[in-house]
């Protein structure tokens, strides 16, 4: 005997998934920056420096001097020379005045006014050492710097940011089906 028979075949349904996944660029751009060096103020003041030489005494010993230096000595050496004259001739007067002591002093006068000293030889026209006077003032320098700080700009960028999302698409890759089959 046979029985009837069923027969099912069945077939499940699928899903199939499509997927883009998201993106995501961000870039960012560099800072705008601007550096600016003022040059530095620089002053310099000099203050020159200062020679003096004197050489008045040098040619006052060499014998050239001023007319006005020149009159002076002149009239210093004549008020000597009178000066010393007036006292020989009284140191005479008074050596004649003692002619009873029995000395001849006409003799010993007549000797030392007969002869003329001797002159002393020697370089007068070389001025004595040190007879040039110098002062020397040195140079004074002031220098003066007004350092000027650095001008510093900066604006940051915001960043680029691109976004693209992401996406799920389904769809059905196989239909379920059942199949029913009455076989004998």
């Amino acid at each position: 005997m046979q029985f009837p028979q069923i027969r099912l075949q069945s077939q499940h349904a699928q899903i199939q998934l499509h997927i883009k996944d998201a993106t995501l660029e961000i870039q960012q751009p560099k800072a705008d920056l601007s550096i600016q060096q003022p040059p530095a103020e620089l002053s310099i003041q000099i203050m020159p420096a200062k020679l003096d030489i004197d050489q008045s005494q040098a040619w006052a010993e060499m014998n050239f001097k001023t007319i006005t230096q020149l009159n002076q000595d002149f009239a210093a050496e004549g008020r000597n020379q009178s000066l010393e004259g007036t006292g020989r001739r009284a140191s005479e007067g008074a050596e004649l005045m003692q002619i009873e002591n029995g000395e001849n002093p006409l003799i010993s006068q007549a000797v030392n006014n007969a002869f003329e000293p001797m002159k002393q030889l020697g370089i007068t026209f070389i001025p004595s050492p040190f007879s040039v006077k110098l002062n020397y003032q040195p140079a004074e320098v002031q220098v003066d710097v007004k350092v000027n700080k650095p001008m510093i700009e900066s604006s940051p960028n915001k960043p680029v940011i691109h976004y693209e999302k992401g996406s799920v698409e389904t769809s059905l890759k196989q239909k379920e089906e059942l199949q029913i089959d009455f076989g004998r």
